[in-house]
């Protein structure tokens, strides 16, 4: 059977204390027995020991003393809970009895010769005995039994344990609806942030439960929804405009092929005409290819910052100054293009080994940008050092710099800063974005300064 959320909590609510009851109940009914047989066992220990001094010892035989007058006593009075008193030899063999015995005689318990407690029947009737030993120059020489009737106080104990019980099954039903009853008001903030949920859709995101009075549990539930639901908000809206930017950005060089291709069939033309067209066209297919690598390396970043699936990537290490190396290098037409003075300032003693995929993904989008955006003849600054907090590698370039108000835009995908102002210079705004990706997955640190037509500094600390 599936209970409901409010039954759960009814039910459980309900056998937590119904075992707290049961075991205060069970001690309640215990002490209370106890108590009565402390009581009885009290008023049998006085009985037993006052008839142990009026009795007499005649050889082997034991009787009791002036037993006529307390035959006469007995006649007179009226007893509400009658003591029955009775002696054995060491044998247990009956010697004497109290007279409100009449035909009927107490049991002998060899078991208890020593003394103790035990409860018996006498007619059909509960009793409760004592059996104390009768002794005579350190010898046994017979027992005395003293027994009270244990009716009314078994009727006490019964009646006691019924009200218990009745009062244990009245209290459970009680409780549980209670307890239901409780539990609905209590999950009344749940309802509401089930509504809530139920109600938002992919084009109703700003919607917000609402959040309980109480600081409580639920109410950091509900703050953690409104946050996911932000944060879902946020990253549909940044898919949006990816997929805008990205949509503009590979529809002007289709826009640009198609065009120039339109312009080959509309009549004959001299073969180094086609030559240009194709070789234009071929330069927009490059365009396009580069955009789509570049948006398939985004969207393997993203993946893996999701997934925190870059272990093996992180394993492969390489050497800081040697990785720099090698971009420069492979940029080395462009440097020389743009008459470039490498500085390089390596601060460091070891060989400062840095993540080999996640860094050259950095470095080169980094270093790229810098000589892209260089003046000619200026100098490219690159200063390696190492500190406490990590490697630092420092990238400074004499360029067009960025203006103060577009530096916090500069890593969102297709940004370029006063990018009407230099057509020439080929970007679409995805280099930086890599980097800051790339950098965020090893837990390295991007921060890009900049002055505008002085120059950019970028730092990453490994």
């Amino acid at each position: 059977m599936i209970l409901s959320f409010r039954n759960r909590i009814a039910l459980h609510y309900m056998i937590a204390t119904a075992i707290i009851v049961a075991v205060v109940f069970g001690i309640v009914f215990f002490v209370v027995q106890e108590t009565v047989y402390q009581n009885l066992d009290s008023d049998l220990t006085y009985e037993a020991e006052k008839h142990t001094d009026e009795i007499k010892m005649l050889g082997d035989s034991i009787q009791f003393i002036n037993k006529a007058e307390w035959a006469e006593i007995e006649h007179r009075e009226i007893q509400v809970n009658p003591v029955f008193i009775q002696i054995f030899d060491k044998n247990g063999n009956l010697m004497d009895k109290s007279p409100n015995l009449n035909e009927d005689e107490l049991p002998f318990r060899k078991q208890e010769q020593f003394g103790g407690y035990f409860n018996e029947n006498l007619n059909k009737q509960a009793i409760r005995q004592i059996q104390i030993p009768i002794e005579q120059n350190g010898k046994i020489k017979g027992y005395v039994v003293a027994a009270m009737s244990l009716e009314s106080s078994n009727m006490v104990l019964l009646k006691l344990r019924h009200v218990l019980v009745i009062s244990y099954l009245l209290l459970l039903a009680g409780l549980y609806f209670i307890s239901r009853y409780l539990a609905g008001r209590s999950i009344i903030p749940i309802r509401n942030i089930i509504e809530t949920t139920n109600r938002i859709t992919k084009n109703n995101l700003n919607e917000r439960v609402n959040l309980p009075d109480h600081k409580d549990e639920l109410f950091h539930l509900s703050s953690s929804i409104n946050e996911l639901l932000q944060r879902i908000e946020n990253a549909i809206e940044k898919e949006r405009q990816f997929t805008s930017d990205a949509s503009h950005e590979l529809r002007t060089p289709l826009a640009s092929l198609k065009g120039t291709l339109e312009v080959l069939i509309r009549k004959p033309r001299e073969q180094y005409e086609y030559k240009e067209k194709i070789r234009h066209s071929l330069s927009e297919i490059d365009r396009m290819t580069a955009i789509i690598e570049q948006l398939l390396l985004l969207a393997r970043l993203d993946s893996k910052l999701n997934t925190n699936n870059v272990v093996s990537n992180k394993a492969l290490k390489v050497s800081l100054p040697i990785l720099i190396d090698e971009i420069l290098s492979r940029h080395k037409d462009e440097i020389s293009n743009k008459g470039l003075v490498l500085d390089l300032d390596m601060e460091i003693t070891k060989e400062a080994p840095v993540p080999q995929y996640y860094a050259n993904i950095i470095l080169d989008n980094i270093i790229n940008n810098a000589i892209k955006y260089s003046t000619k003849n200026s100098s490219l600054k690159f200063t390696v050092t190492d500190a406490e907090t990590g490697i630092i590698c420092e990238i400074k370039d004499e360029g067009l710099g960025i203006k103060k108000e577009d530096i916090e835009k500069l890593f969102h995908p297709f940004f370029r800063s006063d990018a009407l102002n230099h057509k020439e210079i080929f970007g679409n705004g995805l280099g930086l974005c890599i980097a800051k990706k790339a950098a965020d997955a090893i837990n390295a640190k991007l921060v890009v300064e900049s002055e505008f037509g002085i120059g950019t500094t970028a730092t990453v600390t490994f």
